[in-house]
Order: C-alpha cells, then sequence, then structure tokens
C-alpha cells in the first residue's frame, strides 16, 4: 500500500521550517536558504541539478533516501511558486526550469484552477482544488504502488500531520536560529496524534529525526 512521507523537510532549532517574508527574491524567506545548506552540499542534491561532486555520508544518505520507491509528489502552491490568488496566466511553471527535479506526476494544492502542464524528464504538475484529501488519493492512484511524497511547504505538512495522513516524516534541523518565520509544530500535539520519533542522527551539518506515525510498520532509514 503506497505510504505518504516527508523528506529533507528542513527547520531551525527554533521550530520554523522557512523564514519570514518569502518572495520572490527570498522564496524561503529571509535567512530560510540556511536550514538547506546541509542538503545542497550533497552529492544526491547535486546531481538532481546536473551537477558533479558533493558530499556523501550521512546527509547524503537521507537525501538519496527520500527519492527511493516515490511515485509521485504533493505541493502546495507557495512550493510551486510566488503567484497568489487566481492565476493570471500560464507563463509561470514553477521554480525548477523545464526540466525539474521530480521525474514523476506533482500535485498542486491549490484554491485556483489551471491546467496541468507536462515538463521534460517525465514531471508533470497538475493543480488540485478539492483539498488534501483528494490530492493524496490521486498521487496514490497514479504512484503505480510506490510512495507518494510530500513536499511542503510548512502549512501544508502540518495540514496532513493533522488529519494524521503522514506516514513518516524525516525532519533536518539545521544548527540555525531564525527567530521568526512559519512555525512547523506549533499547536500540533504530535504524541497525540499517533507520532513518536523512531530515529534520530547528528551530523555537523544537521540533526536528522524520523517521526513515525504508530500502528504502521515503518522501515528503518538507511545510512
Amino acid at each position: 500500500m503506497s505510504q505518504l512521507r516527508v523528506h529533507c523537510f528542513a527547520s531551525s532549532i527554533d521550530g520554523y521550517g522557512a523564514g519570514p517574508h518569502q518572495s520572490l527574491q527570498d522564496p524561503l524567506g529571509v535567512g530560510g536558504v540556511a536550514l538547506h545548506e546541509w542538503a545542497l552540499a550533497t552529492r544526491t542534491f547535486q546531481r538532481m541539478f546536473g551537477n558533479a561532486g558533493g558530499s556523501v555520508g550521512v546527509d547524503d544518505d537521507f537525501a538519496q533516501h527520500g527519492l527511493d520507491n516515490i511515485g509521485a509528489w504533493i505541493l502546495g502552491r507557495n512550493m510551486f511558486g510566488p503567484v497568489r490568488g487566481p492565476w493570471p496566466d500560464e507563463r509561470w511553471q514553477g521554480w525548477w526550469g523545464d526540466n525539474p527535479p521530480y521525474h514523476v506526476p506533482v500535485f498542486v494544492l491549490t484554491n485556483h484552477p489551471r491546467a496541468s502542464i507536462t515538463m521534460a524528464g517525465g514531471t508533470s504538475f497538475h493543480f488540485v482544488t478539492e483539498g488534501i484529501h483528494a490530492a493524496l488519493e490521486r498521487a496514490s492512484a497514479v504512484a503505480g504502488g510506490r510512495d507518494v511524497r510530500l513536499g511542503g511547504g510548512v502549512a501544508t505538512v502540518r495540514q496532513y500531520l493533522q488529519a494524521r495522513l503522514v506516514d513518516q516524516m524525516h525532519l533536518a534541523m539545521a544548527p540555525v536560529l531564525l527567530g521568526a518565520g512559519e512555525s512547523l509544530f506549533a499547536g500540533l500535539d504530535l504524541p497525540a496524534l499517533g507520532y513518536r520519533c523512531s530515529e534520530h542522527v547528528a551530523t555537523p551539518a544537521a540533526t536528522h529525526l524520523v517521526l513515525t506515525k504508530q500502528g504502521r510498520v515503518q522501515g528503518q532509514t538507511p545510512r
């Protein structure tokens, strides 16, 4: 059965998954890039964007595991682009150029309808206006028995956690304090929702935490 997984979701020590004042110039918010430095340095992320080199080891193992057995993605609208409100036109096709790094169908949550987009490399974007359950149902249907990866942003992950739909979540806590931004867990009672920390590994670049939903058998993250 297909599972819903979150991987490489970066957080600051003080619990922010994005910095304040997100914009076209600062899509991760002010200071948000620092949350992802651990991932950007890995061989896996460098290869995703056609580059050679990159670090190997625990950080790279977690990054690579996030790509294993993924048949579809779900993104919040802010993860797709900076446009707000009704789509003014269809010129914006994501942050990633003509060949996005997903290579599978991606379902984007939005309140405003838009036609699907087919990109190079096997990526297609489909815009879902019926909510989180509909997006998960559609993503699972096309995943071909593989898992669905939930890419964020913060508000989207919070909604799926609150609904107990996330089976496994890999959180990478960067050694950074943001002071403000989008709080990941504020107001969420994760133990009451059935989540527990099943693994934790620290590296110089990040502390990796794996949360699993109790009542389902989860595999140990390789490293």
